[in-house]
């Protein structure tokens, strides 16, 4: 650790620090956030809610946020990663957290933590929960980096956890099978307390576990539940039935499940925080999440889309399916080499035109050569030309495209964040609902 003197002071410069700190981006485990937490004494007096899941965590989140902030609490939010400032991940009422804030925050982490290394997401976690507290929020929301079990944010205790919904992913520390990563997120699971689960089909190593210990398993489909009449919804549970809930600005219908899991955990802390149906209903009518199912403009539309392993790709392309337009889909495309690439192209291919297809200009980047191979072995008849970069792939896109057709811009966090810092240089139409 530097002397106290020699400590970073810009918020830029914090964020290099972090990051050289620990030899491995992930190194799962909680003894270092454990012990560190120790020494900052952070124990909140607030509730938490965990949310976890492989899909729908950033939305359930962004819901659960917009619901308290809408009844009136002083709510805090942990998330990652962010598209295009470190602040988006840290947020009070929200508001996304100042650069000295944040420096703030690092500042005592750093002070505490003596000789113990801590990866950029602990550090990261621990300065968010130092933050909150010195903020003196109502309720914090923290949203699980990867897995669950051995995830920074589950060295705090929850009062309510919920897991979205459980696919293949990051199986080089979740393993490569729906009933091993289930285990994993079903490790932010405590006894007696809610334990939500958005997915209809949950492995049964989840169930098992939240048995095991003692968890108040509920789940969608079975625990509770919603029925889409027309442009409102109903959801239902054992004790409760809302009616005339309006369908959730976020764009999907896999959202309604989300919406559940998030009106299932505001149930579950009626208690102690309670919410209103006004609240729910201005908050589904408001909420808004950056990069998932995002438009600007109209012609052509631009479509921003994370959308980074199959499961997620499905559900973008059965948006796009239902949302048909008379000309062309052109994709912008770029994908880290880590993620399952064939399974993205396979999930969404058939909704695709052509695609404009991208290096990501990060160290885990896949090439755009290898991306266009596996377009044109799954789809023969497709077109796929090559960018050095993101931005190149974009703007020939925009210069390709009719009024009538449309861009979808997808496959990575670097995609999306890359296209949204171009968008605002663009003099059309495409730029105009910004």
């Amino acid at each position: 650790m530097p002397e106290s003197s020699t400590l970073p002071t810009s918020l830029t410069e914090w964020l290099a620090y972090i990051e050289a700190l620990h030899p491995k981006s992930i190194a799962m485990g909680l003894e270092r956030v454990n012990e560190v937490k120790n020494r900052l004494n952070l124990y909140p007096d607030f509730p938490i809610i965990i949310v976890a899941g492989t899909n729908g965590k950033g939305s359930t989140c962004a819901m659960l946020e917009r619901i308290y902030h809408e009844a009136g609490y002083c709510v805090a939010s942990y998330s990652s990663p962010h598209l295009l400032r470190y602040n988006e991940r840290v947020r009070v009422a929200c508001q996304d957290a100042s650069d000295e804030q944040l420096v703030r925050a690092f500042s005592a982490v750093e002070l505490a933590r003596k000789d113990i290394q801590l990866t950029y997401f602990e550090y990261g976690t621990l300065a968010a929960m130092w933050l909150f507290i010195q903020s003196r929020v109502d309720l914090a929301i923290l949203e699980v980096g990867l897995g669950g079990r051995l995830d920074a944010v589950n060295a705090f205790e929850p009062s309510c956890a919920i897991v979205t919904s459980i696919d293949i992913d990051h199986i080089e520390f979740l393993g490569n099978s729906r009933e091993s990563i289930g285990i994993e997120k079903a490790g932010v699971f405590r006894q007696g307390i809610a334990a939500i689960c958005g997915d209809p089909n949950p492995p049964h190593s989840l169930i098992k576990h939240a048995n095991n210990i003692g968890a108040q398993l509920m789940r969608i489909q079975s625990e509770f539940n919603v029925e889409l009449t027309g442009d409102q919804w109903v959801y239902a549970s054992s004790g409760k039935k809302i009616t005339g809930l309006p369908v959730p600005a976020l764009v999907g219908g896999f959202q309604l499940s989300n919406a559940a899991c998030a009106i299932t955990a505001v149930e579950e802390l009626q208690a102690v925080l309670p919410v209103k149906f006004e609240h729910l209903v201005s908050a589904l009518n408001t909420v808004r999440l950056a990069g998932r199912f995002q438009c600007y403009g109209n012609k052509p539309p631009v479509i921003l889309d994370v959308a980074h392993n199959p499961h997620a790709a499905q559900s973008l392309a059965l948006n796009l399916s239902k949302m048909p337009c008379s000309g062309r889909t052109l994709a912008v495309f770029g994908m880290l080499a880590d993620k399952d690439m064939v399974g993205v192209i396979q999930a969404v291919g058939g909704e695709v035109d052509s695609w404009y297809v991208a290096s990501i200009e990060n160290a885990r980047g896949a090439q755009a050569t290898q991306l266009q191979a596996i377009v044109h072995a799954q789809f023969p008849q497709s077109t796929a030309r090559t960018y050095q970069n993101v931005t190149s792939a974009f703007y020939q896109a925009c210069l390709d495209a009719s009024e009538n057709d449309r861009i979808v811009v997808l496959g990575s966090f670097f995609t999306v964040a890359d296209v949204m810092r171009a968008l605002p240089e663009l003099p059309s139409t495409i730029a105009a609902n910004q």
